[in-house]
Formats: structure tokens, C-alpha cells, sequence
């Protein structure tokens, strides 16, 4: 082989290398990048040239264009680059032979295909990189270049393109490759520069259009084309919340991170690994199907890599993603299309069937198929769709063409002339949602209970996969690549991938006759893979995909009990999951069907108004829930009267409601009620009775009484770990309450002690990401800050409001907990710009979801005062402190914690204004009153003392102040120690302060 690249060539008159132009089909363009790159690497320019020949230009014309670069021009040879236009091989042996030969030793070749190739393709002397590894095609390259394959120094730089044939190194679930992908080159191109382009963080395209336009297989071409510059490439169907946060925790094994078994805690371990680069900078993930942005937009990560996602909605540009639209093909692309997907049509005919088809790429790839196979002319196939629409057919939706429903019904017909029973499987499927189906489930139901065809399809496996070939065969449905989670791995043609567009116009046109049947069938399916227990965490992404198929199957109309068991028992593994939108909306249909169908008296109804209940009240609507019990109690209470457990179990709800509310005493007389009569029906032991003791303890905890909170709790999480296991969620929520009494009571070392152990149980069994856990890690890192780690603190406080935001949203009620201690944290510690941004923002959402009386309201009001000293508003600081001991006295009375905390700010507040006579009396009123509710020594009353002590001395009375001071110290020492932060600060005389921090309910 002569040499390519003469050293003369290489480098005219003893300078820079000649750059190298490399052309390649859009498809190849892998191949390229890394040749590029090898190049690059050994000091010559290279450019990079999309080959993408008009059809209109002669081609022996396109390829002398290539000779006006000024270096040589390296093809790269595949099926792909001779087919471009389409081209025909004898097209490219007249071309090459008039143009090799008139430009000799202007071109080389590499090949990357096995298939045939024109013959006269032999004029550019390719060699073959097909089979081979890196170093073997690097060197091949080399020698057909005429340069020599000496090691390169200096190490690859940090991005440059894997060998093609490597794969990332992590892949998952990316479909196939479409090795009759059309086009597009000018939005790929676009969005492959935008995420290069994008700075950290920011990397996010939206391919957003109808239905059919071939949004899927964009992103998979995406892939395909650009994969080899990450390292992780991960695809995710993103229809619905629970896909999308199954999916993205199953990363969590191929990163090899160290988490625990729940997939909540994985997909936390994933975000943070995506976030941070590590173990991998270079990923890309996927979102496909994402077209509700507002239910999954706070889950998308971010980091140094890219996020590619497909979708409808517009509504995605609102999300800080780039939009590029997808529209239908333009002609040239749907004729090219149509062409290689039937080769038996010719040009005329393929433009005849794209115009009456609309250039839309399902349409045309599903039509194209059957029609390759079949004997029917375009003529008479596009009569048939001419003749075959009636005018008073409705579309299926505005986003679909009209001539797609006659379209399907002839394919549909084909279907049935030869696999009828891959029509009764496409119906059947119709009853899942669209998108991925898992029709394993259907395989093990008993055939007997199932109408014909579908009996003869779950009997014979034969004839399923005859059926499933069928529907693949014409596009209908692909095999979905993701595994499904448990115990059960995904067979090939266990999962399906279903369109949007298909799923609606085949489930519109399915005969009425066929439409109860087949909805039996799945319902059946559904209940059977129940795993009855909504409790179990091991179970939960079992339930992630049932969910998803409730209201297509028609379960939320049966009145099956084990189809409503299963819709119960998916409501409350939303809200124990912390699925709460999802939740809410599915609870408040069913309730809507339900009562129509059973009647509002039915034992169902309140079992459906107890899960409805819990979900709406998780996400802070008290007010909602307090009117939906308060009516369920009193009618079951005159049903069955006042020992009936529906009614106390409705009770049990009403009663967290009024917690909501701030009506904490007629909460505790409530609870205390439920309590005994649980007791005297059940025992003290039964897992009802410990429940109602629980919540004794709650509403004990809201009035200020800790130490009574402390006893009952400590009494119920030992009864629970007799009862329960030990890491049984009831018990760790025990652990979890415990610790939080021990905190407000003072005793902060054995608080971080037990917390501590109970978050790791609480990852581990409700996952990372759970309400619970995030719940659990407040109350350590407040355990942390009272301990004097602030700076652990700090850390812990702001990755955990990130976390909470993402998982349940700005307005949760943990949410605005966790931003209330964000905001002090900030105003001592921080930055005070931000504490007041968080305090005036939390301040406001509480007066809009509990009111302006409610003792919340006027604790982050009483934070929000300290905000404003601190920013030097005096005016303001006195205003706000002042109204917020007022209204809290008002809301919880004056011998309460939160009111004694107010008073001690107010204190200092009169100090301020110059009254130091007022201040004093306040502060010695604190102290009366804190050692009268709380006892000597505890925290609040030492700082009642210490600030006490202060206003004495500022009006002189130094002996009395020097002995209140004294005394106060030495208990400080005693009960934290002598080095703790607040006997540090009381004895260098910093005034006390009071930060108020709302408890759960």
C-alpha cells in the first residue's frame, strides 16, 4: 500500500501538517470523532464533515467537492455513507470512477461495515476497523495514512471519544438502535452544542413535539451518535414520578454505590454521585416520555453532565431545559425514509405515500412496513385512505392527523389476516398505560378466567410470541430494555413499550364487545401481582408499577374487593413513600367513583376516606382534612357508636388534624379518648392502642409538656420493639420521637446518641430520600447544632432542605420546617441576606396555610424579629417581636415554651427601646414561669436566669444580678458542661436568645 500522507503532503515546506478532512455519514459520526482525536493527538488539524449529499446534485459532483479541501479527505465507508440520498451502487461506481481517477492520492478510506459495499469503492483502498480493538485500528488508521504508529506521549485528555466499539462505561435500558434512522442531522447537531456549551449544572435539552414524530428515537440516535464522549449513559422512562425515581435508583448498582437496599435511599446516592461527578463527570441521562414536568422537574439532576429529554409539553422551557422542537419530516426525509423501509417502492411512490401520510415518522415507518410485504399498490393503498374516512369520525386528539385512523384500521386488518391474535394482545395492552407495559404479569394468570383469544394466547407461549412478533414486525410495539425491580427479572417479550398515540387510537377503535373483557383480564392481572404489603419497603418498587395502570385497567370502577384492596393498598403505599401528589389525586377519584358506586355508607368508604385523609394531610391541608373526619366520625359515631374501631380510627385522623390546626388541647382530650378505648378493646400491647399512645405523646409534646412526652414515649417504643422488630417503621418513628423529647428537654448528648443510630435504620428501611428519614436527619442536625457542631450543622441543615424541596416540594409542611432552622442557622452563622430571603418567604407560606393565628405563624414571626435586629430594622425588630409574644401567649398561653421563648426575646427587645424596667420585669416573670413549666435547669429557664442577671445589671442592682449570674452558670455547667456553647456564651455575657422551631404533627 502506498503511503497516503507523503511527508511532503504531510508537512509542505517543513510546516504545520496539511489538516486532515474527514467525511462520514451522520450515522458513523462515532467513528469519526475518534479518528479525529487519534489525529489531533499527533499534531494535525482536523475537520470534521457531515456527508449528507443533496439528491438533486449529480454525485460525482458532491464527491469533487470534497477535493476543494486543502488536505487530504478520509472517508469514512459504511452502508450508511453509499446510501445517503438514497444512492444506488451504481450510481457510486460511475461517480468514483470518474472522480478517483481524476484525483489520485486525494483520497483513503476506512471501513466501518460488513455489508456490501459499491465495487468501485475498491479505487479508495479502505481498510477494515470492524472486529478489531483499539490499538489494532489506531494502528491500521496510522498505516493508511502513511504516519507512523510511535506511542504518544502525553495521556488522552480528559473527554476525548471512546473506540466506538467500547461501550460507556455504564450503559443502561437505551433502546436499540434504529438502523433505518432518517434525518434530523440539523437538530441533532443543535443539541449535541447546546449541552457542549452549557456550563455545569445547566446541561438540559427538551426534544418536545406531537405524538409520531419520532421523539424516542431522536434521543436513542442521540446516543448512539454522541455516547462515546460520556462515560455513563442511562435511559429512564420518565412517564410518570414512580418510573422515573425507580429507574434513576437502579444507577445506584451500575455507579457501584455504597447505599443501602431501598430505592429511595439509591436514588438520593444517585443524585449526589450525578451532582458531583463522582465516580463519573461524563453521563448523560435520558428522560424519556417526560410529559408532565411539574410532577418530576425537581427530580432532574444536575452536575457536569447532560440530560437529554423527550416530550410533549412545551411546558418543559419553564424548567430551565433548552426546547428544540420536533416537527414531521420534511419531504426528503420521509421519501429517504420510506425508501430504505420498502425498498420495493420506488421515489414517485414514496413521495405519493408521504404526502398523503403527512411526513409523520410513526405513521410512515408502520405503514412503509406493511406495505414492503404486501402486493397493494400506493395507488390503491392511498385510495383506500381517501375512501375510507367518514366525516363525522372525531379525532382521536388535535395532535394526530386525520388519515392516521384509516391508516391504522388497514393495518390493523392486515394484523388480523394474519395473527388475529396479536390484535386481542394490542387491545389487551391498551388497558395498561401507555408507555412500558408489563405483560409478564398477564402470563400468570389462569387462562381459564380469560375470554377468547386472549385464553389461547396465555396458554400456548407458541402462539404469544407469534403475536408479539406480529406487533414488533410492523412497529407496533417494541420490546421494552428496562428491568423491572423484585424478585422477578424481565424475559425477552415480558415488557412491552407501547406508544402514546398507538395506545389511544387502537383503544378508541377496540369493539364494545371486547372492552369489559379484556379490562377483567388486566384488572385480574393487577390484583394478582399485589404483594399485600403496602407496609413492607422491600415491596415498594413492585407497587411503583402497578400504579401507574390503575385507572386505565378501569380498577378504580370495580367492585371487586380484591381490585379495591389493591387500590387501598396502593394509596397507602404512596403516602408511606412520601408519593404524596400522586396520592392525593388518585385518592380523590377513586373517592369520587367509589361513592357513586358503593354508596357513602359502604366500610369501603371509610377505609378509602382514612388513606385519602392521610394523603392530603401529609401535604399540610388541615383545614381540608379536619371537615372530610370531622364528618366521617360523627356519622360513623352514630352508625356504631363511640367504641366502633372505624370510628376511632376516624377519631385518630381528626385528631391529627386539629394538631395541624394548632388546637392542641382538644387534640390531647381527643387522643387521650382514643387511647383508652383502644386499651379497653384491644390491650395495652396491640399495635392500635401503641399508635393512639403515640399520638398522646404528639399533641403532649405540642402543649409544652416534654418531660410527660419523654415517659409515654419511652414507654411505647419499648413496647414496640417487644411487639415489632426492631427496625419495623413503627418502631423506628418511636426512636425517632423519643430522641426528639430527650432534645427539648435538654439532655442533647443522649438525644445525638439515639437519633444518630436512627437515621441509619430509617435509610436503610424507608430509603434516603423518604419524608421520615428526611425528618429523622432534621432532628439530628438540630441535635448537632444544641451540641455546639454548628458547623455540621450548617452542612447537614442545607443539603437536607435541597433534598426535602426535590422530594415533596417548597410548600410541604417539612419543607417549611426545615427552612425555618435553614433561616436561623443562616442569620448566626451564615449569611443574614439570605436568612431574611428564607424568613419572609417561610413567614408568609405559613400565614397562607394555617392563618394568621396559628402558634407557627407567630414563632417564625418571633425568628423573623431576630432577623431584623441583626440587619440593624430596630423599629421592625421591636414590632415583630412584640406582636408574636402577643399572639403566642394568645394561641398556647403564657406558661408554654414558645410563649416563654417569645418573652425572652421580647426582654431584650425593651432594653432596646429603652425600658429597662419593663425588661427586667419580663425576664423575672420568664423565670418564674419557665421553672414552674420546664424545672431549674433546663435550657430555656438558664437562659430566662442569664438574661435576667443582665437586665438587673442594667439598672444597677449588681449584687443581685452577680448571684442570679452565678448560680445560673454553675447549673449551665453542671447540666451541659463547662465547655458547651451556651456556658461559653453565658459566661462571656452574650444575651440569650430564643429561636422557635415548629415540631410534626
Amino acid at each position: 500500500m502506498s503511503q497516503f500522507l507523503t511527508p511532503e503532503a504531510a508537512s509542505p515546506g517543513g510546516g504545520v501538517p496539511q489538516p486532515v478532512t474527514i467525511s462520514f455519514a451522520g450515522f458513523d459520526r462515532a467513528w469519526a470523532a475518534w479518528i479525529g482525536g487519534l489525529l489531533e493527538r499527533r499534531g494535525h488539524g482536523v475537520v470534521l464533515q457531515r456527508w449528507d449529499p443533496s439528491v438533486r446534485e449529480p454525485l460525482a459532483d458532491s464527491l469533487r467537492d470534497l477535493t476543494l479541501a486543502p488536505g487530504p479527505v478520509l472517508i469514512v465507508l459504511s452502508r450508511w455513507y453509499v446510501q445517503l440520498g438514497p444512492r444506488t451502487h451504481e450510481e457510486w461506481n460511475a461517480a468514483l470512477r470518474e472522480v478517483a481517477a481524476t484525483h489520485p492520492g486525494r483520497f483513503a478510506a476506512v471501513s466501518v461495515t460488513t455489508g456490501s459495499l459499491p465495487t468501485a469503492t475498491s479505487a479508495l483502498a479502505a481498510v477494515n476497523l470492524t472486529g478489531i480493538g483499539a490499538d489494532e485500528a489506531e494502528r491500521r488508521v496510522l498505516a493508511r495514512l502513511g504516519l507512523p504508529d510511535t506511542p504518544v506521549q502525553a495521556p488522552s485528555p480528559e473527554g476525548a471519544p471512546r473506540f466506538p466499539l467500547d461501550t460507556s462505561e455504564v450503559w443502561g435500558g437505551v433502546p436499540r438502535r434504529n438502523t433505518r434512522f432518517t434525518g434530523r442531522e440539523r437538530i441533532l447537531t443543535d443539541a449535541h452544542q447546546i449541552l457542549q456549551d452549557a456550563a455545569r449544572g445547566t446541561g438540559v435539552v427538551t426534544l418536545h413535539g406531537m405524538p409520531g414524530v419520532g421523539k424516542t428515537q431522536l434521543a436513542a440516535e442521540y446516543v448512539y451518535r454522541f455516547g462515546s464522549e460520556y462515560d455513563v449513559v442511562w435511559w429512564v422512562d420518565a412517564e410518570s414520578r414512580a418510573s422515573f425515581r425507580l429507574r434513576v435508583a437502579e444507577l445506584a448498582t451500575a455507579l457501584r454505590l455504597d447505599t443501602g437496599p431501598e430505592y429511595g435511599e439509591r436514588l438520593r446516592a444517585v443524585r449526589d454521585a450525578l451532582r458531583r461527578g463522582r465516580p463519573y463527570g461524563r453521563w448523560l441521562l435520558v428522560l424519556d416520555g417526560a410529559d408532565e414536568p411539574h410532577q418530576i422537574s425537581d427530580l432532574v439532576p444536575t452536575g457536569p453532565g447532560h440530560v437529554l429529554i423527550t416530550s410533549r409539553n412545551p411546558e418543559w422551557g419553564e424548567h430551565n431545559s433548552r426546547m428544540l422542537e420536533i416537527g414531521v419530516y420534511d419531504r426528503a426525509e420521509s421519501v429517504a425514509f420510506v425508501r430504505r423501509r420498502a425498498p420495493r417502492l420506488g421515489r414517485p411512490d414514496a413521495q405519493q405515500l408521504a404526502e398523503a401520510l403527512g411526513d409523520l415518522p410513526l405513521l410512515l415507518d408502520q405503514t412503509a412496513g406493511w406495505l414492503n410485504d404486501s402486493d397493494l399498490s400506493v395507488d390503491d393503498y392511498i385510495a383506500l385512505l381517501e375512501g375510507g374516512i367518514d366525516q363525522d369520525i372525531v379525532k382521536v386528539s388535535q395532535d394526530f392527523p386525520l388519515a392516521f385512523q384509516t391508516a391504522w384500521s388497514i393495518l390493523l386488518n392486515k394484523l388480523r389476516e394474519t395473527v388475529p391474535e396479536s390484535v386481542a394482545l394490542l387491545g389487551l395492552c391498551t388497558f395498561f398505560a401507555p408507555g412500558t407495559i408489563p405483560v409478564r404479569i398477564l402470563r400468570d394468570l389462569d387462562h381459564q378466567a380469560a375470554p377468547e383469544p386472549v385464553a389461547g394466547l396465555l396458554r400456548d407461549p407458541l402462539l404469544w410470541n407469534r403475536a408479539v412478533n406480529q406487533l414488533r414486525q410492523y412497529s407496533v410495539v417494541s420490546l421494552d430494555s428496562h428491568e423491572f425491580s423484585g424478585d422477578d427479572a424481565a424475559l425477552p417479550g415480558e415488557a412491552f413499550y407501547l406508544h402514546r398515540m398507538v395506545h389511544q387510537i387502537v383503544h378508541r377503535d377496540l369493539p364494545e364487545a371486547d372492552r369489559a373483557p379484556f379490562a377483567q383480564v388486566v384488572r385480574a392481572a393487577l390484583a394478582a401481582a399485589d404483594p399485600g404489603r403496602p407496609t413492607d419497603t422491600r415491596l415498594w418498587p413492585r407497587y411503583a408499577e402497578i400504579v401507574p395502570h390503575l385507572e386505565h385497567a378501569q380498577a378504580l370502577e370495580s367492585t371487586d374487593p380484591a381490585v379495591q384492596n389493591l387500590v387501598l393498598n396502593c394509596l397507602r403505599y404512596l403516602y408511606l413513600s412520601g408519593e404524596y401528589k400522586t396520592g392525593v389525586a388518585l385518592g380523590e377519584r377513586t373517592l369520587e367513583i367509589w361513592r357513586r358506586l358503593v354508596g357513602d355508607e359502604h366500610p369501603r368508604i371509610w377505609d378509602l376516606v382514612h388513606h385519602y385523609a392521610n394523603l392530603l394531610r401529609a401535604g399540610g391541608d388541615f383545614a381540608g382534612t379536619e371537615a372530610i373526619e370531622r364528618a366521617a366520625t360523627e356519622r360513623l359515631r352514630a352508625l356504631d357508636g363511640p367504641r366502633d374501631l372505624a370510628y376511632l380510627r376516624s377519631s385518630s385522623g381528626l385528631a391529627a388534624d386539629l394538631r395541624g390546626l394548632g388546637r392542641y388541647e382538644e387534640a390531647y382530650q381527643l387522643s387521650t379518648e382514643i387511647m383508652d378505648a383502644y386499651g379497653e378493646l384491644l390491650g395495652d400491647q396491640d399495635s392500635r392502642t401503641l399508635s393512639a399512645r403515640n399520638n398522646v405523646a404528639v399533641s403532649l409534646r405540642l402543649l409544652g409538656h416534654y418531660q410527660r412526652a419523654l415517659v409515654l414515649d419511652k414507654d411505647t417504643m419499648e413496647r414496640r420493639r417487644e411487639l415489632l422488630r426492631p427496625r419495623h417503621n413503627w418502631t423506628l418513628s418511636s426512636e425517632h420521637s423519643y430522641a426528639l423529647d430527650l432534645r427539648l428537654v435538654g439532655r442533647y448528648k443522649d438525644a445525638e446518641s439515639l437519633q444518630a443510630r436512627n437515621v441509619r435504620e430509617q435509610r436503610l428501611v424507608m430509603g434516603r430520600d423518604n419524608p421520615v428519614t428526611l425528618d429523622a436527619e432534621h432532628n439530628l442536625a438540630l441535635c448537632h447544632y444544641r451540641l455546639g457542631d454548628r458547623e455540621a450543622a450548617g452542612l447537614r441543615l442545607a443539603d437536607l432542605l435541597d433534598r426535602c424541596e426535590r422530594t415533596v416540594g417548597e410548600n410541604h409542611p417539612l419543607t417549611l420546617r426545615l427552612t425555618v432552622s435553614q433561616s436561623c442557622h443562616a442569620r448566626e452563622h451564615g449569611d443574614v441576606d439570605q436568612a431574611r430571603e428564607l424568613s419572609e418567604s417561610v413567614l408568609h407560606r405559613y400565614t397562607t396555610l394555617l392563618g394568621p393565628g396559628h402558634p407557627f405563624v407567630a414563632g417564625v414571626r418571633a425568628n423573623h424579629a431576630l432577623v431584623l435586629r441583626n440587619v440593624g430594622e430596630r423599629r421592625d425588630y421591636a414590632r415583630y417581636a412584640e406582636q408574636a409574644y402577643t399572639d403566642m401567649a394568645r394561641a398556647v398561653g403564657e406558661l408554654h415554651p414558645w410563649t416563654l421563648g417569645c418573652a425572652l426575646n421580647v426582654s431584650a427587645v425593651r432594653n432596646v427601646v429603652g425600658d429597662p424596667e419593663a425588661a427586667a420585669e419580663l425576664s423575672r416573670a420568664t423565670v418564674d414561669r419557665a421553672t414552674e413549666a420546664l424545672g431549674r435547669t433546663h435550657p430555656l429557664t438558664l437562659s430566662a436566669r442569664i438574661a435576667n442577671a443582665a437586665d438587673l445589671r442594667g439598672l444597677r442592682r449588681r449584687k443581685d444580678a452577680e448571684k442570679i449570674e452565678d448560680e445560673a452558670l454553675q447549673d449551665f455547667a453542671a447540666v451541659l458542661g463547662a465547655q458547651h456553647v451556651h456556658t461559653i456564651s453565658a459566661r462571656s455575657r452574650n444575651r440569650p436568645y430564643w429561636d422557635f422551631e415548629p415540631y410534626s404533627t
